[in-house]
């Protein structure tokens, strides 16, 4: 017995042991993790707006207040507002912490995300995707029209361009054409025509090519060092910040809008219910929430009701589908000068998905608003006027007043013919109060 507690002595000693050189083990990776500088890595999708500017200045105030090594923006834009890509430019060439921009495998820094590009102390993009196009648009896509504020915008956009090149040592005659040709380039020519400084498939490449690289940053020169030891820590958007993010699409607040519009249309021809007329508020409140954080004007918003009362009055008119086809053309319109206003000169807004939206949500308007004419249309079944039309009994003599029994309830009748005994097959031809006219039904006839 003395040996084999020897033995169970010495396995439970060593057992613990190893227990404690696990927990060390455990504490000095997660001191080494935890306790060197950490790359910062943000998301930037969607939009270039008022959300994803606030966003960006606040990355780069977390940056600076834990003396981050880099901060790198992941980003994959369509364009956004001018305003709103000024303030990220100047954001990112007061940092003291050096900013990779990073056109991330499937993602595109088009129209406003060109300068976001320019901008940073280190532009690289992966292979596949595409920089570029800034060229100022109207609303609809279009060029503006040819006139001197359209050369105004244009030499202001070339003006800020072309001092961003020259500030990260880049070529700026390429990125010049960016605006005035609507040039896009891919990753390689992008890197051949020195718009970038390097091309990155994934985050350790990417890491790789930036460590040791010299940036100017707040008018100071520095080389970017990055420890072996660091690691990157993302941070994301909070679930407000994207729900805004979100929000401020000028597809999705232009769908709400439109939508909602269309809820409270059938609200107000079916009275008598709440929920789509609490579903049309709530989408239009989360459309004006979207629309306060884009350039629009009135105008578009006009047109777009006018164009859903069109519809409903062709439903309820019963036309000829003439004035439906009308509202939709007015509702396309009215997307289309919707965000037609100063600010939104980098903001490109596909043609082709607001056709698309305008098309479903009017198939949906008139399939349900024809369900609706319908049902308006069609004769009274319920309440008191429900009961015209119908058969009853005669259960009290009608002389010329008594009862009668129809759908199996007593009425008060009158009738103003010959009195009828009980018994007798009347039919019901108007209400007056709570007592129904009558007259006798002819023998033989079927009651319908």
């Amino acid at each position: 017995m003395g040996r084999f507690g020897f033995m169970n002595g010495f396995f439970a000693r060593r057992r613990l042991l190893e227990l404690l050189m696990a927990l060390s083990l455990v504490l000095a990776w997660t001191t080494r993790s935890y306790g060197a500088p950490q790359v910062i890595l943000a998301p930037l999708s969607g939009t270039v707006g008022v959300q994803m500017e606030q966003f960006v200045e606040r990355v780069l105030q977390k940056a600076q207040e834990e003396k981050a090594p880099l901060v790198i923006f992941e980003l994959d834009t369509p364009g956004g507002l001018v305003e709103a890509t000024r303030g990220i430019t100047r954001a990112i060439l007061a940092s003291d912490v050096p900013v990779v921009m990073w056109v991330s495998p499937g993602g595109r820094a088009a129209s406003a995300g060109a300068f976001m590009m320019q901008a940073a102390h280190v532009a690289a993009m992966a292979s596949g995707t595409n920089m570029g196009a800034a060229h100022p648009v109207v609303a609809s896509g279009g060029d503006v029209p040819k006139s001197d504020m359209k050369e105004k915008i244009t030499n202001d956009l070339m003006a800020q361009m072309r001092a961003l090149t020259q500030m990260r040592c880049r070529n700026g005659d390429t990125a010049q054409k960016m605006i005035e040709d609507s040039l896009s380039l891919t990753a390689q020519e992008a890197l051949d025509e020195n718009v970038i400084d390097l091309i990155a498939d994934d985050l350790e490449t990417l890491l790789v090519g930036v460590n040791g690289r010299s940036v100017v940053t707040a008018g100071r020169t520095m080389k970017v060092k990055i420890s072996p030891d660091s690691f990157v820590r993302r941070v994301e958007m909070t679930m407000q910040e994207r729900l805004i993010q979100f929000l401020s699409s000028p597809d999705i607040a232009y769908l709400l809008l439109v939508g909602g519009l269309m809820a409270l249309f059938y609200e107000v021809v079916t009275p008598g219910g709440f929920v789509l007329g609490i579903i049309g508020a709530l989408m239009l409140l989360m459309g004006s929430v979207g629309l306060r954080m884009l350039p629009f004007n009135w105008a578009g918003v006009a047109l777009v009701g006018a164009g859903v009362i069109v519809m409903g009055l062709d439903i309820l008119l019963g036309g000829m589908g003439v004035l439906i086809l009308l509202g939709l053309a007015v509702i396309t319109a009215g997307g289309l000068f919707l965000f037609k206003a100063p600010g939104g000169e980098l903001l490109h807004i596909s043609i082709a998905v607001f056709a698309g939206m305008v098309l479903t949500l009017g198939a949906c308007f008139t399939f349900f608003a024809m369900k609706i004419a319908r049902t308006l249309r069609s004769k009274i079944s319920t309440g008191q006027q429900g009961l015209v039309g119908l058969e009853a009994d005669v259960s009290e003599e009608l002389v010329p007043e008594g009862m009668v029994r129809c759908r199996g309830e007593l009425w008060r009748a009158r009738t103003e013919g010959k009195p009828l005994k009980v018994g007798a097959k009347v039919r019901v031809v108007a209400v007056e109060g709570i007592t129904l006219l009558v007259k006798e039904e002819p023998e033989g006839e079927e009651a319908s």
